[in-house]
């Protein structure tokens, strides 16, 4: 997710505030310390333009 979001050119704090969340939200899901919900990993992909796939599917 961090390298998508830096691809987008957004602070943890620019992809909290698109999303309806705190910063710190963001910094624990990117060090994998929070499991977001279904809706909120929706609204990150919607934010970063990307697919729930391409985010969050581990291969």
């Amino acid at each position: 997710m961090k390298a998508a979001r830096v691809a987008c050119g957004m602070s943890q704090s620019d992809l909290a505030e698109a999303v309806g969340v705190t910063r710190q939200t963001i910094g624990l899901i990117e060090a994998g310390g929070y499991n977001p919900t279904l809706n909120l990993c929706r609204s990150i992909c919607k934010a970063l333009g990307v697919t729930l796939n391409d985010l969050f599917w581990e291969e």
